[in-house]
């Protein structure tokens, strides 16, 4: 038996459910925080400081392949941090994640402009962009596989409530760029937009200090005792369960880009081609993810009930409907049919893919490689369309003029999630796999 197993032999308890959920949930929401505060700044203010040569529409395709990059770095993140999660342990993971992440949002907010040192500036924003989704790439799926480990058997409803980390840090992401709107446009340009990175900080020395107390989990204590635990888990995730791997990414791909057109790119679309003032989209955003708190538990409870595949469908199906009327009504241009649009369709769509995927991914996976698979699959299909989503949207828009090849694009997206669901095994009524 290894060192390690001798030091665990007499193990902490197991940390209570409650505590693990809001541990998690509190760093969740702070790893989103930081991720997200670069989308709207891409969308609002990275065009104009960054790449400032630019036509102010293709400028903020520039900015928003910048903001590419972190999903591009999310799949290499997830390989990297769980690996070591699958070998060291969730918990120590989960610290490392909080501290990369805090670090690279933070440094962002104290970047020098193109004005001030040219070609640097966006070389270094991609570098730090860069190192904030290695971070991303391992928080989630750590902090999902802790609460799986932890839950029995209503790994969903407990698994959702980690999933509103993501509306809390689209709603504070949102509420204080709103808030940092409403300053002249000078001072907005100046520090303004300074003020939601360095703010980081102070939410992540909270974070660590809860992260700390929490015990590792049952599950990964006896894979130590039994000395069980695999040496390359990445490689053995593509070679043994190659199949949930993509079963991972295919369910997961519909979800992860929905979650960033209906949170990055819509506010381009509202201030860029309807010419609306950036609060009125801004509002909507955060009313949304507001109401998202309600939907995601609920979620998370039905598929205890019925499956994780009846709601994945159901959302990918309904995705499917609203992916046209989603952009007539926002054509509008009345904030009220702009809020009330923004709400439901998150909650139709969004909330039914993305509550239930806290537990179906962890499911998928065994004890020894559930941290490197679960992060895989969800950080792959992060990158094939959640950080290029904005850009191909953007792209879309400048092409056609209109709105209806993005709405194409979101049905495509949707019907993988289905085929993908419907090729998945249901995993809500078993036993997580040794």
């Amino acid at each position: 038996m290894s060192m390690m197993a001798e030091t665990i032999s007499d193990r902490r308890p197991a940390s209570p459910i409650a505590h693990v959920v809001s541990a998690s949930v509190l760093g969740t929401a702070i790893e989103w925080y930081d991720f997200l505060i670069y989308g709207i700044a891409a969308a609002l203010v990275f065009n104009k400081l960054f790449f400032p040569a630019f036509d102010p529409l293709i400028g903020t395709i520039a900015a928003f392949g910048t903001y590419a990059v972190g999903f591009v770095a999310r799949p290499i993140g997830g390989a990297i941090i769980g690996h070591f999660g699958d070998r060291l342990g969730r918990k120590t993971m989960l610290m490392a994640t909080l501290l990369i992440m805090g670090a690279g949002t933070f440094l962002i907010g104290c970047l020098p402009t193109y004005q001030q040192i040219g070609i640097w500036a966006p070389i270094l924003l991609v570098a730090l962009r860069f190192i904030q989704g290695i971070g991303l790439g391992g928080e989630w799926s750590g902090a999902v596989t802790m609460v799986a480990e932890h839950a029995g058997d209503r790994r969903g409803f407990w698994g959702s409530l980690v999933q509103v980390g993501f509306p809390a840090g689209v709603a504070a992401s949102t509420a204080i760029f709103s808030a940092m709107s409403a300053l002249p446009e000078a001072s907005f340009l100046s520090w303004g937009w300074r003020v939601p990175f360095l703010a980081s900080i102070l939410m992540v020395a909270v974070g660590l200090f809860v992260r700390f107390r929490l015990a590792e989990t049952p599950a990964f204590q006896e894979l130590v005792e039994r000395d069980e635990r695999v040496a390359q888990p990445v490689i053995e995730v593509i070679r043994r369960d190659w199949w949930s791997f993509l079963l991972a990414v295919g369910v997961t791909v519909s979800e992860v880009g929905l979650a960033y057109l209906l949170t990055v790119f819509v506010i381009t679309y509202s201030t860029s081609k309807l010419a609306l003032p950036r609060e009125i989209v801004l509002n909507a955003v955060v009313y949304a993810a507001l109401v998202e708190f309600i939907t995601l538990p609920l979620a998370g409870w039905l598929s205890d009930l019925y499956g994780r595949r009846a709601l994945y469908l159901t959302g990918a199906l309904t995705t499917v409907v609203l992916a046209f009327p989603l952009f007539w009504l926002l054509d509008t241009r009345d904030t009220t049919i702009i809020t009330i649009t923004m709400i439901v369709t998150m909650t139709m769509t969004h909330a039914l893919l993305f509550g239930p995927k806290a537990a179906f991914m962890p499911e998928l996976f065994g004890t020894r490689v559930r941290y490197s698979g679960a992060s895989l699959g969800a950080n792959v299909a992060a990158a094939l369309s959640g950080g290029f989503s904005p850009v191909i949207a953007t792209a879309l828009l400048v092409w056609a003029g209109a709105s209806w090849p993005i709405s194409l694009y979101i049905i495509a997206l949707s019907l993988i999630s289905a085929l993908a669901v419907i090729a998945t095994p249901e995993t809500a009524r078993r036993p997580l796999k040794i």
